[in-house]
């Protein structure tokens, strides 16, 4: 994957590229990164989302933070770049449950709800998913290239997955 035209998604953010461009996310732990590819038109987004909804935040103006928002606004930046709804498919990473030995049996920790709200949030976008890497206990980092639509999960001690 050609590091040259890496774009680098932190935290709350998102990023819209084109054939030639490598979207990269590093440290995925509870957040889940979303990752929505048109193949005709070679256009790819990835958002890494911190929360499910912004009513989990005082600060909702960012709506990459969000996954309930980071769809819907990916798909508009997306289709400014000749992307099409329908043809978008989408893969999920991360959704980690990082601290469970930290929490009440039986509770919902925050990854699980951030897998959930990006699922329900590509249902209600009628976007399928092709792939997912989530859950489990440890993070993730991930490199898509747009192009040929490829996605690599890398995780410490743990085999590349390609989704």
């Amino acid at each position: 994957m050609n590091r040259s035209n890496a774009t680098y998604v932190k935290v709350a953010q998102h990023a819209v590229g084109g054939a030639d461009d490598l979207l990269v996310t590093l440290g995925l732990g509870s957040c889940v990164a979303i990752m929505l590819h048109d193949a005709d038109a070679r256009v790819g987004g990835m958002a890494h989302v911190l929360l499910p909804e912004p009513a989990l935040s005082r600060d909702r103006s960012n709506e990459s933070k969000f996954a309930s928002t980071a769809v819907p606004l990916l798909v508009q930046e997306m289709a400014r770049r000749g992307a099409r709804p329908g043809r978008l498919k989408a893969r999920l990473v991360g959704g980690a449950a990082m601290f469970q030995t930290l929490m009440v049996p039986g509770s919902l920790n925050m990854g699980e709800r951030n897998i959930r709200a990006s699922r329900e949030a590509l249902h209600k976008a009628g976007i399928p998913i092709l792939g997912e890497e989530v859950g489990g206990d440890y993070g993730r980092s991930v490199r898509f290239a747009i192009g040929p639509g490829t996605t690599i999960v890398s995780s410490v001690g743990r085999s590349d997955v390609a989704l």
